[in-house]
């Protein structure tokens, strides 16, 4: 029976936080270990220029993801890790799905929408073209499964789009891509709403920071007087609260929430306690880390051969897309 593909990728804007571990890179741990999935992991830099960016961090901050990734358990022997700008290909099958999609149909996507006010002055092509690039980097490899969250949907629904009229007008055989939900956890933002975000400063911890740091994050969370006559059901306590059940188990939670609605919570242990938990938690992803550091070739390498498989399937993709869209033959002659 094949196997089913599984693509998901990350955008080098910075370096993976605890929200990413959990909510993201945990799947894909799981994923890798399943033998009915062909897992493709990628650092999504070309989909980093589509918004501001500053170009001299960009190649490091793509090799520090797949670092990040590595560290965490991610195993090149078991899934296909590497930058997408590797594999030009995903550029060339983008450019082929534009001309299939209606550009009003791009302008009325919330996401697009949501950056043109992000970004006034920075709406480009890029920026417009983002759904179907991503559309590329999936449908490139006949990925089935993309493990993603809700807000992805609109570009997932893109992707779905353009495999249905490339199937009907050039006889391709795409399939309908699906948002794959894996066993996360929702980690919350230390700002007291929303999740840890790259883009909130302030929102997250980094899977690379030190018992010091975690503590530092930790004590600057807003809290209230710490007793109450019923539990909130929103903001930092509640945010807190959940950081604990994640790190320190539901009983923990259970006693803290008892605690407020009784004599009050003393927000500096429980701060304290939830810092070594999450520490403790870390250690072994952060020596993993430190181990690679000293190994700055090997990461470099995982990327070339993650390169190099990706590209095997990606040439058999373009090649049999070019062939039923009507271009030339001469692969073999020009390398393509």
């Amino acid at each position: 029976m094949p196997k089913k593909r599984v693509f998901s990728g990350t955008r080098p804007t910075g370096k993976l936080h605890l929200g990413n571990y959990l909510g993201a890179v945990k799947g894909y741990l799981a994923l890798q270990e399943r033998a009915e999935y062909e897992c493709l992991y990628m650092v999504m830099d070309l989909h980093a220029i589509t918004t501001p960016y500053e170009k001299t961090k960009l190649a490091s901050m793509t090799k520090e993801i797949v670092l990040s990734y590595l560290a965490a358990g991610l195993d090149p022997k078991k899934a296909i890790i590497t930058a997408q700008s590797l594999v030009p290909e995903h550029v060339y099958l983008a450019y082929l799905f534009s001309s299939v999609i209606n550009v009003a149909r791009l302008q009325h996507l919330p996401t697009f929408k949501d950056k043109v006010k992000q970004y006034p002055k920075h709406v480009t092509l890029a920026l417009l073209a983002y759904p179907v690039l991503m559309a590329a980097d999936i449908l490139l490899y006949k990925a089935e499964l993309v493990p993603a969250g809700l807000d992805q949907e609109p570009h997932l629904e893109i992707a779905r789009e353009i495999a249905r009229k490339m199937n009907l007008e050039y006889g391709t055989d795409f399939p309908l891509v699906k948002r794959f939900v894996t066993t996360t956890e929702a980690v919350p933002s230390l700002l007291g709403e929303g999740k840890m975000s790259k883009s909130k400063e302030g929102s997250y911890i980094n899977l690379t920071d030190s018992l010091a740091v975690i503590k530092q994050k930790l004590a600057a969370v807003p809290t209230d007087s710490g007793q109450g006559n019923f539990l909130p059901k929103s903001g930092n306590l509640v945010n807190l609260l959940t950081l604990v059940e994640i790190f320190e188990g539901k009983a923990k939670r259970k006693f803290y929430e008892n605690e407020y609605l009784g004599k009050g919570i003393g927000y500096a242990q429980l701060k304290t306690e939830l810092a070594y938990a999450i520490y403790e938690r870390l250690k072994p992803i952060q020596e993993n880390y430190q181990a690679l550091l000293a190994r700055p070739r090997y990461v470099e390498e995982v990327m070339k051969t993650g390169a190099s498989q990706a590209r095997i399937l990606a040439k058999e993709t373009l090649k049999e897309v070019k062939e039923k869209m009507g271009f030339l033959e001469f692969f073999k002659a020009f390398g393509l």
